[in-house]
């Protein structure tokens, strides 16, 4: 797939390399001329100089081929506008912009522009580090039938199997945060000491999902 995304920052080229690393084609736009310099010499994608949200710029990175576009220069303004003119003036199914306004991603989420709120994210992540309480939901299903939560799970459950887990709680782990890294467990997956437990449950069920995960399992 041919990405193309805005902003060569640290965020910008390390998805840029990443991408490129999974074998996808890339094109990275910048106003900064000097802002490539922190791609790689291997890098093999297209340099745009320019904006984001200009038509003539986009169709040098390659927007009407794109399958994804990815909005994350330093400005909220030139991130949203230029995620809206990729999605609805170039039909780029996959868009996502990078906001640092928490108030202003919520609302552009509501008009159907995916957004990574940097600052609340990572307040909220070093939140759930230092007071490992409750839950807190990462992603709704847009009927709002289906949430994604990290909930807190007793210490007593390291050690047993997520299978007993799910069936105590009557819920879906999706997956598991274990040393920094996502994974997909199986029925037979073990618990261990620090692992992040990912659950998707029904919004109206968390309460009771909480409770139960927060009491350890039953002998």
């Amino acid at each position: 797939m041919h990405v193309v995304i805005m902003g060569c920052g640290r965020v910008g080229s390390t998805l840029a390399h990443s991408l490129e690393d999974l074998g996808h084609t890339v094109a990275i736009i910048d106003q900064d001329p000097g802002a490539f310099r922190r791609l790689s010499p291997h890098f093999a994608g297209r340099r745009v100089t320019g904006t984001g949200f200009d038509r003539d710029t986009l169709a040098e990175a390659g927007i009407a081929e794109a399958g994804a576009f990815a909005a994350v220069s330093s400005g909220d303004n030139s991130n949203i506008i230029a995620a809206r003119v990729a999605r609805e003036n170039f039909g780029v199914e996959n868009v996502c912009a990078r906001i640092y306004d928490p108030r202003r991603a919520e609302i552009y989420q509501r008009l159907g522009i995916p957004t990574v709120a940097t600052v609340r994210w990572t307040a909220d992540q070093m939140l759930r580090r230092l007071l490992p309480a409750g839950s807190t939901e990462l992603w709704r299903d847009p009927s709002g039938q289906v949430a994604l939560i990290e909930v807190h799970v007793d210490p007593g459950w390291m050690g047993h199997r997520v299978a007993r887990l799910e069936e105590a709680a009557e819920a879906r782990v999706a997956f598991l945060t274990r040393l920094g890294e996502g994974v997909l467990p199986a029925a037979d997956t073990v618990l261990q000491d620090g692992d992040l437990v990912q659950v998707m449950v029904a919004p109206g069920d968390v309460a009771r999902v909480e409770e139960v995960l927060a009491k350890g399992p039953s002998t």
